[in-house]
């Protein structure tokens, strides 16, 4: 070990359980949904059918005189009353090719959103629900069939708009038609197992002309028999990002484009399963620069043992702003060999610094107990370093998904070395809080690398990830501030082990700081580290 640091120990709670009797009875609560006037309500209904059915005819054919023989039909959203339980899952039909495509509750109003995908000529099952609803019907022992629940929760349906499909933020939706940015777009899975990425990509190309051309090259007009309404416009055409995540139900690309130019292609739309705003990471640590003299590393060096590079040991795989080796700490124990990149463009050097400040803190941690003793040092592991982002600025204009980046870059370091036991650490983060622990497809990526789900969990990997930091703002209010800021995207994930900071520096010696108090005590929670819903330990 580098030093022997004081443990810290675990909160073991006792006392605080009880023991309740195991009920075998079935069923959960009931679902709230007050009973309608059966007529009114399905005449209201049925009246937003027929026009959905007009909808659906012109649909049909702007899609077959772009050239589509099949994935024919249109999206079609069900609003809940307000406070009342959507039954989303019964809208989805999976004979009739009916698939539920996404759910959001808008907390302003209450009410839930349903987006559901209606293939050509399914809009009559819909009709069969309704006329079951209004008969009152039963089956052969008198069980009710009307499906009451869900046909009286619902308030109104209409055709999905772009907004239908936004499942982020309510506040993140963008309200500048022709502003060009970053969308983050989900794509179904079919039941058949159909790429429905290279689908998309080609139906993005019909719309901007050329799929692969960059987003900054302007100027191009989208062909006028693809869209419902609106004028072609002369803005860059939608660009679909290299690379994409895949889950089990869902394909995640990154796309460029306007408000607009999303919203006027009813292709387009009918591939999107959900919509989020792509995320800028990173909002890297700050750390204070450390003016030690030249003569006290040399000390160090002298009575420090590094492990050798052919020696078996673990390696700790930084996932940051690449390394620079050219330190002396670090030069013994990062070869060449194991710098790598997700861009062959960037170099594998920090031109940022705070790789390298990461690749330190992983080497030895706190250098001040070790500066201050005489006493010999050993360092059992080695270190390697994939290089994420060229620069600060990368982090927000990067078109790649961060997930995909992120696995690139494992895939990077294990095609070097396959047999070498690793841990993979990464402290760049997305600087929102807008997740509130809610699953992302970045965080879905760590996780899906964490437990190896592409190899059946073969090469299950151990992944740290940072807190995240908080904001200025809520560090004068600590500590409260460390639980209001909530951990930052892909910290959320499951399957990773989250790091956020306890402080151990908290003597003041500077001059003229004779009436500065620290703000955390010594073992407390660091300002600077959001905690919210995770363990603290310290790194490493």
């Amino acid at each position: 070990m580098a030093d022997d640091r004081e443990t810290h120990r675990h909160f073991i709670l006792e006392g605080v359980t009880t023991t309740e009797l195991f009920s075998r009875k079935a069923g959960g609560s009931t679902p709230n949904v007050p009973e309608q006037d059966r007529g009114p309500h399905a005449a209201v209904l049925r009246r937003r059918l027929a026009e959905l059915r007009t909808v659906a005819d012109e649909a049909k054919a702007t899609q077959m005189d772009a050239g589509l023989v099949d994935d024919i039909g249109i999206q079609v959203e069900f609003r809940s009353f307000p406070s009342v339980d959507l039954l989303a899952e019964r809208l989805a039909r999976e004979s009739r090719g009916i698939e539920l495509l996404s759910v959001r509750k808008d907390a302003e109003t209450e009410r839930t959103h349903a987006t559901v995908l209606v293939p050509d000529g399914q809009l009559d099952h819909f009709e069969n629900v309704i006329s079951a609803y209004v008969q009152k019907r039963v089956d052969s022992r008198g069980r009710p069939r009307d499906n009451r629940l869900l046909v009286d929760a619902i308030e109104d349906l209409r055709h999905a708009t772009l907004r239908a499909l936004w499942t982020d933020a309510e506040d993140e939706f963008p309200t500048v038609e022709d502003e060009g940015l970053w969308w983050e777009v989900w794509l179904p899975i079919r039941g058949d197992g159909r790429d429905e990425s290279a689908r998309f990509r080609e139906r993005v190309g019909l719309l901007a002309g050329d799929p692969t051309a960059p987003p900054d090259v302007g100027g191009r007009r989208a062909q006028p028999d693809l869209f419902e309404l609106d004028a072609p416009t002369t803005a860059p055409g939608p660009y679909v990002a290299d690379g994409e995540l895949r889950f089990p139900e869902r394909t995640v690309v990154l796309v460029h484009a306007t408000v607009r130019q999303l919203r006027r292609s009813m292709l387009v739309l009918n591939s999107i399963a959900e919509l989020r705003r792509a995320k800028d990471a990173t909002e890297f640590f700050d750390a204070l620069p450390v003016d030690e003299q030249q003569e006290w590393v040399d000390d160090l060096l002298a009575r420090t043992t590094f492990a050798s590079p052919d020696a078996d040991v673990p390696y700790v795989c930084l996932l940051d702003t690449g390394v620079n080796r050219g330190h002396p700490l670090l030069a013994h124990l990062a070869a060449q060999r194991d710098l790598h990149t997700v861009n062959p463009n960037f170099g594998t050097g920090d031109s940022h610094g705070h790789g390298t400040e990461m690749a330190g803190l992983a080497t030895l941690g706190d250098l001040t107990p070790l500066l201050e003793t005489t006493e010999p040092v050993s360092v059992e592991h080695r270190l390697e370093s994939v290089k994420l982002f060229d620069n600060e600025a990368e982090t927000s204009t990067d078109a790649r998904h961060h997930g995909y980046i992120t696995q690139e870059a494992i895939a990077r370091a294990e095609v070097a070395e396959p047999r070498r036991a690793r841990i993979f650490g990464m402290a760049v983060t997305a600087p929102d809080n807008r997740d509130r622990g809610q699953p992302s497809a970045w965080s879905a990526a760590v996780d899906s690398m964490a437990a190896d789900v592409d190899g059946a969990g073969d090469c299950r990997r151990l992944i740290f990830v940072s807190a995240g930091n908080t904001k200025d703002t809520s560090r004068a209010n600590y500590p409260e501030g460390n639980d209001t800021d909530g951990i930052h995207d892909p910290a959320q994930a499951w399957n990773a082990l989250t790091v956020g900071a306890h402080t151990e520096l908290t003597d003041i010696t500077e001059d003229d700081t004779g009436g500065y108090s620290p703000v955390a005590q010594k073992g407390g929670l660091s300002p600077f580290s959001t905690t919210s819903l995770i363990w603290q330990s310290q790194w490493p």
